[in-house]
């Protein structure tokens, strides 16, 4: 569990002790007690099997995939994977790669509904770029919703990076985005759920044309 449930749930237990304690009955107590349940449970971050394959792109979240587009870039397109996550899912976030951690975007903005496609341009967010591996660029943004007021990141620039390690998190209703190369073999659909770290999202070729490189690197710069 994220040491944030822990804060959340034992304040609320608290807060159903007093209320037992001033009232002399568990009435006042129980929405507190149901609160500190739903903290509990909401911050859970359950073990995944993270597939070893060479070359693949699993999902920096759960939930479910709202996009799959292509981004057209002065030097060529890439693929951008949305995922939208509902407050009933895990909301832990992992790196999709493995590889070095290039840089970390930090950007205030809005806070709106994560369904609406403006988000990504409005809200909130923080971008990771990672230079992975097997050679490509790979950027993944967290971006707050219409209740997520925090995310988390726990990474620097410079960390290498592990397929699949957890990196932080989003509170509450949220989505993440995945820049993948235009040459990437995309793997999911829109309407698709998924698991961070455990689904794989798409799989990248061993080699990549330098000139797809060059065109994720000009989106991401954008």
């Amino acid at each position: 569990m994220v040491r944030d449930g822990y804060f959340y749930g034992l304040a609320l237990i608290a807060v159903a002790i007093v209320l037992w304690l001033v009232t002399g009955g568990w009435g006042w107590a129980i929405p507190p007690l149901l609160l500190a349940a739903f903290f509990l449970w909401f911050f859970r971050d359950p073990e995944r099997a993270i597939p070893q394959e060479p070359g693949l792109v699993v999902s920096p979240a759960d939930g479910k995939v709202t996009e799959v587009a292509r981004i057209a870039t002065a030097d060529g397109e890439c693929f951008r994977i949305s995922i939208f996550l509902s407050v009933f899912d895990v909301h832990v976030n992992r790196s999709p790669v493995a590889g070095v951690l290039r840089d970390v975007r930090y950007r205030k903005g809005e806070f709106l509904n994560a369904m609406n496609p403006v988000c990504a341009e409005r809200n909130e967010q923080n971008q990771a770029i990672v230079d992975a591996d097997d050679g490509s660029l790979i950027a993944f943004t967290q971006i707050a919703g219409l209740l997520a007021r925090r995310i988390v990141f726990n990474k620097h620039p410079g960390d290498v990076l592990a397929r699949g390690e957890r990196v932080g998190l989003i509170k509450f209703g949220s989505r993440t985005d995945t820049l993948l190369p235009g040459h990437a073999d995309v793997l999911v659909k829109v309407g698709d759920r998924v698991r961070g770290g455990a689904s794989v999202l798409a799989r990248i070729p061993a080699t990549a044309p330098e000139s797809l490189r060059a065109a994720a690197g000009a989106e991401l710069q954008s």
